[in-house]
């Protein structure tokens, strides 16, 4: 030290130069320190430590021992070093029921580049291994952990510290006295494999042949009548999957530092320290493509190809955040999630519509703030799990039933049939319900259609045909909403940016009709240029029932045309149409709007979202109310609530008001009634109006004007004068006929009287002229007497007796009236 230079030992000396060497254990050295932790328990950190206070590294003499219990214990030495050095140490390691890893951090809490971590089972006693450092503060951990406690207690890990050859090497090992190092290369079993993989013989995870599956051991075929179900399941996080990669993205000049962002930790991948705290830990999956199983046909209107689900936690000291995000065919990664902040332990899922090579993205980035030093090293993110379905050529972790042919291969059910699990035959759903096309086994699989609705033919889907009828009142109102089956677009108040750029949401309806197809689309013109023609396909659009985006005016950007960009699903499947105000927890409250017709209620379009979100569990739901509104013809006018511009109140649930014409009932007999007029110049007419308020379009029409000849009352009394006329004439003709009459009556009976008396009586004959034979009394008669007019209508006048014949007074000779007949 007094000349600054190094010098050989004396003989009979040695030296470790400037390293130490640890190998006596009566007690744990100076800078060493054990700490054991309970990873499987839910309770607190306090009462992990408490459970796990025993379970530690003891020192035990000539070595250091583990634990043998499910507790993690942890042995840890921190070391600075003034240029780079390495560390060796002997250990032997017989059980791999024990987790047993080692690893080094730099003062960074940066993990070193290594190739394993997880250390090698040894089966020939003592084996020793060797880590580079680097310059500056390392801390080296040994870790230990028990997951199998079933028929034996596990052999504990026993370590020793050691060292190897220093670099630059300046020493000959080849000389007679000089030592050797030991032997290294020795075989050892590795940790588990994922779902899907099984461990070859050079103890590598590959994955299991098609027609196969793997819970991360040793793979088996699929039983007949049954296909596996090909994706990626990521439990085990004990190298990096070949599919994926990991950087950190400079949160200052954004450019790439080549350095890993994320690192695994066995049941668990975290993000490292990184360079500054508003760097951006990258983590991306890129999967080539995706296949439907062969048993589900592709539903050509449900755009579902695959889903990606992972389980995540954030654990942060300030506003840190974590971002999701998805790219198509190399383009550039859209984000579709963002969470800000600590979040616990939950899963997330995304819907993938197209068939494509898709990369998914995880960034995180601890604060937005740039500053000296590094303060937040310990705000992590952690991936637990990633499950991604329907991945071309995956592995699968289970074989799911499947559809059957006579050859005993399985096939595609027909449109609309689920798969029966007991016999593996084809079954069409019921009338008026859907298939749940991903996964249709059971009859539980058809899904009954909403009120209002009724599925298509090939039962995918429910949609309502834009008609509508409700019983009210006694009678049935028919609804037609065929004039809004095309799409139709309006935009809301204007909203302004912190900044006070103007801009809009624009949303885009597609109510109902069109057998089911979605109308609706709304896109994202900001495209970027270096994306070939043929790929322009999978530019970011939306299409739905409903679909919202962000216009931004030309006038306000500077660009020619208007910039459409973050189109969002709101509405992808129909609930439901009727006029109650809740469905599927769906509540359209009547006070968002004015009120409605007191006579006729607002008809309620429900539609749901397939987008879950994280503060939208259920996804993303629509509410549209029709009313009727006779004045606003055609399209008429679409409005948002007037408390929630953006058309939400929630960020969940869209309220919108359509007031249309269309929106009325079909008109019917009882929506007119006739008035009658007057009888003017013989002519009366019949009109036909509506009944105020009319509250009807469409329909029957109002019948047409009927006229119809009448009569005045002039008319009538002129009729009647001559109908009065006719009667006097006709009675008087009749009063004379019988007064004639009764005169020739009258006689015969005289002359009956005078000749009965003649014979009874033998009173003398007749003081008249005598009628010769042969001669007409009836004609020649002749009256001597004259009868005024009242006296013939006197003698007119006879009296009948009770036994049916006339009384008729005759004269005796005598003058007297005592005979009658």
């Amino acid at each position: 030290m007094k000349d600054q230079s190094c010098k050989p030992c004396a003989e009979g000396r040695y030296s470790l130069g400037t390293g130490i060497r640890f190998d006596e254990w009566d007690e744990l050295p100076h800078g060493f320190a054990s700490i054991a932790t309970n990873l499987e328990s839910d309770s607190s950190v306090l009462e992990s430590l408490e459970n796990c206070t025993t379970s530690t590294w003891v020192p035990l003499g000539d070595y250091v021992a583990s634990n043998t219990d499910e507790c993690t214990a942890t042995l840890m030495y921190a070391v600075n070093l003034k240029q780079s050095g390495t560390v060796s140490f002997e250990y032997i390691y017989p059980d791999s029921s024990i987790v047993f890893e080692f690893f080094v951090q730099n003062d960074q809490c940066q993990p070193t580049v290594e190739e394993s971590r997880w250390m090698r089972t040894t089966e020939k006693g003592w084996e020793s291994h060797n880590v580079e450092l680097s310059r500056g503060n390392n801390v080296l951990y040994w870790r230990t952990t028990a997951f199998s406690v079933w028929s034996k207690v596990p052999k504990p890990v026993l370590t020793q510290l050691m060292f190897k050859w220093a670099e630059p090497k300046s020493c000959s090992e080849d000389l007679p006295t000089a030592m050797q190092l030991p032997p290294s290369g020795v075989k050892t079993k590795c940790p588990p494999c994922n779902p899907g993989f099984f461990k070859t013989n050079s103890s590598a995870c590959e994955p299991c042949p098609s027609g196969s599956y793997s819970n991360g051991s040793g793979c088996i075929s699929c039983a007949a009548g049954t296909e596996p179900a090909l994706g990626f399941e990521y439990k085990w996080w004990n190298t990096l999957p070949a599919n994926m990669e990991t950087t950190v993205l400079s949160g200052i000049n954004f450019e790439y530092k080549g350095m890993a962002g994320w690192e695994v930790a066995g049941d668990y991948i975290y993000t490292a320290a990184g360079a500054s705290d508003n760097d951006f830990m990258i983590l991306t999956m890129v999967v080539p493509g995706f296949r439907p199983p062969q048993s589900v046909l592709e539903d050509v209107e449900n755009k579902e190809v695959a889903r990606i689900t992972f389980v995540f936690e954030t654990i942060c000291s300030v506003n840190c955040e974590l971002y999701f995000m998805v790219g198509v065919n190399s383009r550039t990664n859209t984000p579709v999630e963002t969470w800000n902040g600590s979040k616990e332990k939950q899963s997330y899922t995304y819907i993938i519509e197209k068939n494509a090579t898709m990369s998914f993205t995880w960034a995180f980035q601890r604060t937005a703030y740039h500053e000296a030093g590094r303060k937040y090293t310990n705000d992590v993110a952690k991936l637990y799990s990633i499950n991604v379905t329907n991945v071309m050529d995956g592995v699968a972790s289970y074989c799911r039933l499947c559809a059957l042919e006579s050859s005993g291969s399985c096939t595609s059910c027909p449109p609309g049939n689920y798969i029966d699990r007991a016999s593996g035959a084809c079954h069409p759903c019921a009338p008026s319900t859907y298939l749940k096309a991903h996964q249709p086994y059971g009859s539980q699989a058809c899904i009954p259609c909403g009120p209002g609705t009724k599925s298509n033919k090939i039962h995918l889907l429910c949609y309502n045909d834009c008609r509508f009828s409700l019983d009210k009142d006694g009678r049935t109102l028919e609804y037609d909403f065929s004039a809004l089956a095309n799409s139709t677009s309006f935009a809301g108040g204007p909203s302004f940016t912190s900044k006070g750029m103007k801009y809009f949401h624009h949303f885009s309806i597609s109510l109902c009709g069109n057998h089911g197809r979605k109308m609706a689309t709304c896109t994202d013109n900001v495209t970027d240029m270096r994306v070939p023609d043929g790929e322009a396909e999978f530019s970011k659009s939306v299409t739905s029932y409903v679909c919202q985006s962000i216009i931004v005016p030309s006038d306000v950007m500077g660009y020619k045309t208007i910039v459409s960009s973050q189109p969002v699903s709101l509405a992808d499947r129909v609930v439901g149409v009727t006029t109650e105000t809740t469905l599927d927890n769906i509540t359209s409250l009547p006070e968002h709007f004015a009120p409605e017709n007191v006579e006729l209620t607002d008809v309620i379009f429900f539609y749901r979202s397939n987008d879950v979100t994280q503060s939208c569990s259920s996804g993303r739901a629509t509410a549209i109310r029709l009313r009727c509104d006779p004045l606003k013809t055609g399209s008429g006018a679409l409005s948002v609530p007037s408390k929630c511009p953006d058309g939400t109140c929630d960020g969940c649930t869209f309220h919108f008001l359509w007031e249309t014409s269309t929106a009325c009932p079909l008109c019917s007999v009882y929506d007119y009634h006739a008035i009658i007029s007057a009888c003017l110049g013989g002519i009366q007419r019949t009109t036909y109006v509506w009944r105020e308020p009319k509250l009807c379009s469409g329909g029957i029409p109002l019948p047409e004007q009927k006229v119809s000849i009448c009569k005045t009352m002039d008319f009538w009394l002129k009729v009647g004068i001559s109908a009065g006329t006719c009667a006097a004439v006709l009675l008087t003709v009749m009063t004379c006929y019988f007064w004639k009459k009764n005169q020739k009556l009258e006689y015969k009976y005289s002359k009956l009287v005078m000749n009965s008396t003649a014979k009874d009586s033998e009173l003398p004959a007749a003081d008249s002229c005598a009628i010769m034979e042969g001669e007409d009394v009836e004609d020649d008669l002749i009256f001597t007497s004259k009868k005024s007019l009242f006296g013939k209508i006197k003698s007119f006048t006879y009296k009948r007796t009770s036994d049916g014949f006339d009384s008729v007074p005759l004269k005796t000779s005598s003058g007297s009236t005592d005979i009658d007949l």
